[in-house]
């Protein structure tokens, strides 16, 4: 079997988010593995690191590839990424639900369309989705 290594990468620099939110790094676990399945991704295994004083580090590894997201909640900024492998998963769900729940004051994103040769830069619209009530 020859498996497509076409691939979307989204990139996405967050700024005036809460400092709480980005703190804990339990609730962005949380997030983040909410994230990778409103995308449709199957996740594989999470690593999370809070850091002392303050920020946080989550690593979710999917089988598409990957969600990641590190934390300076001192200076209200989070980075966040997002590859997935093959077109039947869209990084860009799962990143359009993080934007959604941290509510960044800016936001500055990129996508790389991989796997096809050259790589292509793409300025997505990053749309904030309706939460439902937790």
């Amino acid at each position: 079997m020859e498996y497509s290594t076409f691939g979307r990468h989204v990139a996405v620099d967050t700024w005036g988010v809460q400092f709480d939110l980005l703190n804990d790094a339990e609730f962005l676990k949380k997030e983040m593995i909410e994230a990778a399945e409103a995308c449709g991704a199957t996740v594989l295994s999470v690593q999370a690191k809070q850091f002392s004083p303050q920020g946080a580090t989550v690593l979710v590894l999917l089988s598409e590839s990957h969600l990641s997201i590190h934390t300076y909640p001192e200076r209200g900024f989070a980075a966040l990424d997002c590859y997935t492998c093959g077109d039947t998963v869209d990084p860009q769900v799962a990143i359009e639900y993080l934007v959604s729940v941290l509510k960044p004051e800016k936001t500055y994103a990129k996508k790389l369309v991989r796997g096809t040769g050259e790589l292509q830069v793409v300025e997505p619209e990053i749309k904030v989705v309706e939460m439902a009530s937790k």
